[in-house]
């Protein structure tokens, strides 16, 4: 196992990509003909690969980065279907049968994940351990026991308690046993190194921009080559190929924040609260030493308050719990919400059958992308599965769709008209080393970072998606949109769509 270590202050940076080496794939320089092109190399796509990779088919993940460098690379990877305060939800929007019918495919994911471990010898840490729902609060209680009560009608297995197997005072939770925890990106390379050996083609460094819809399509890349394929997923995380579904509109974009801290106190489990802000524990060993995982303060991506501000407060609240707490680790993920709450996935519209998406999992990626794989694989090798109809990304549930679709897209007009109207007094040259935020420059408003070295990097702050100007995050040193979640690097790279192209820089000085 990898060593605990500190990182630079003010830096932050993920335990799992620390602690483990994927192998580089080159770069797609020429035009390429597969049977499924597979867009994104976390989770989802490389399981899907998994699964195709003795079918007979050609394949090939296309990466616009590095593979597991996204959401699957900073998750707090439990393996779990209690996914929150969410049963009662679905029973009341959905159905008990539709209830009943995510949990058995959240739970079946846990246990294909448990089973590939077991059958293929894979050293990845997974731990056997409950999860637990929690209530600090008497409003927190109400929302567990009306849980509890979905949990029944939907025959999902779970336990009332009246404390937890440590120290912290609650009112009430319910333990859901036999779950899971891992470290993800062992996991992940163990199925790249199994992909590879059958063939599979990986591209990293290649983002693909569009579809050409034919039989084959054309998947375009920036670098101006071509992919033709007759199965295309999106498995991208915010789905690259948005337009036929019109996904930026069914979505918001939410980050979430971990601390990992080394602790001797801390006996293990998986936790999460019922109440906001979110707190979320789990452990993983490094070193015959557990390293305590506290996450949560979620909120929508490119809106709030310095963002450095939800790590001291997962901070905080850790050390109030144990007192020897030693932070070592902190990093941020992006989460994609959909209007109901259930992922998309599946055929992207009933009009277009031979391209599929994967998106939406909430915060719940490591089960929810292994049953997208498992769905997607199934649809592009004409097997049955019973889930189609609940992840169906073309369905519209009445309730509470229409208010959350009023709602998302109200708030995106707000920030496009609120950032239009933004006047900063700031000028690039008033900025200190490692400082960043939005500036007036030439009378416009812009975006300026000074590094470390003193180099001013400025970029023009309107999102390449849809418009919005983009705002500064303190915390990862980028540029996040406000409207659809489209984040840059402070130099204006892509990091997380839906934007393909990159913010327009205005001009990078040198050193103060």
């Amino acid at each position: 196992m990898a060593e605990l270590h500190t990182n630079q202050p003010g830096e932050p940076g993920s335990y799992w990509l620390s602690s483990t080496k994927l192998p580089s794939f080159p770069k797609l320089e020429k035009d390429l003909h597969v049977d499924v092109a597979i867009v994104g190399g976390g989770m989802t796509g490389i399981t899907t690969a998994y699964l195709l990779r003795k079918s007979g088919l050609r394949i090939a993940i296309l990466e616009a980065t590095r593979i597991a460098n996204g959401t699957t690379g900073h998750t707090t990877a439990k393996i779990t279907a209690q996914h929150g305060i969410i049963y009662d939800e679905f029973k009341q929007n959905l159905g008990v049968n539709k209830t009943e019918q995510y949990y058995q495919a959240t739970s079946e994911a846990l246990d294909f994940i448990r089973q590939l471990v077991k059958d293929e010898k894979i050293e990845c840490d997974l731990q056997e351990e409950h999860h637990y729902l929690y209530a600090t609060s008497n409003r927190g209680v109400q929302k567990l026991e009306n849980e509890f009560k979905a949990y029944r009608e939907a025959n999902i297995p779970g336990e009332w308690e009246d404390s937890l197997p440590f120290n912290m005072p609650i009112k009430a939770a319910i333990k859901m046993p036999n779950q899971a925890q891992f470290h993800p990106l062992r996991y992940i390379a163990h199925l790249v190194d199994a992909i590879q050996k059958s063939g599979v083609e990986i591209f990293e460094a290649t983002v693909a921009t569009d579809v050409d819809e034919g039989d084959p399509q054309t998947v375009h890349i920036d670098s101006g080559a071509k992919v033709k394929a007759k199965h295309v997923v999106a498995a991208s995380h915010f789905p690259f190929h948005d337009k036929p579904g019109l996904y930026f509109s069914r979505m918001y974009a939410d980050r979430s924040y971990i601390v990992g801290a080394k602790t001797k106190q801390f006996p293990g489990g998986m936790y999460l609260n019922a109440e906001t802000p979110s707190r979320s524990l789990r452990y993983t060993m490094v070193n015959g030493e557990k390293l305590l995982l506290i996450g949560g303060e979620e909120h929508k991506t490119g809106q709030g308050m310095d963002t450095l501000y939800h790590y001291e407060a997962l901070e905080n609240f850790g050390k109030e719990l144990f007192s020897d707490l030693d932070i070592r680790y902190h990093w941020s993920a992006q989460d994609l919400i959909t209007l109901d709450k259930v992922p998309y996935i599946g055929k992207i519209t009933k009009n277009h059958p031979n391209t599929y998406v994967a998106t939406g999992f909430r915060k719940w990626g490591m089960t929810n992308s292994t049953a997208a794989a498992r769905l997607i694989s199934d649809q592009i090798l004409g097997e049955y599965n019973p889930y189609v109809e609940l992840y169906n990304p073309s369905r519209f549930v009445a309730d509470p769709s229409i208010k959350k679709f009023m709602s998302y897209n109200g708030d995106v007009a707000k920030h496009l008209i609120k950032g239009k109207f933004e006047n900063p007094d700031r000028t690039p040259e008033e900025l200190t080393k490692d400082e960043g935020g939005v500036v007036t420059v030439n009378g416009k408003r812009a975006g300026a970072y000074r590094d470390n070295d003193g180099t001013l990097h400025v970029v023009d702050t309107t999102c390449t998606h849809m418009g919005c100007e983009v705002n500064w995050n303190h915390g990862e040193r980028t540029w996040d949109c406000p409207c659809h979640g489209s984040r840059f690097s402070f130099e204006g790279e892509v990091i997380e769509g839906p934007a393909n192209e990159p913010l327009t820089p205005l001009l990078q000085s040198n050193k103060k």
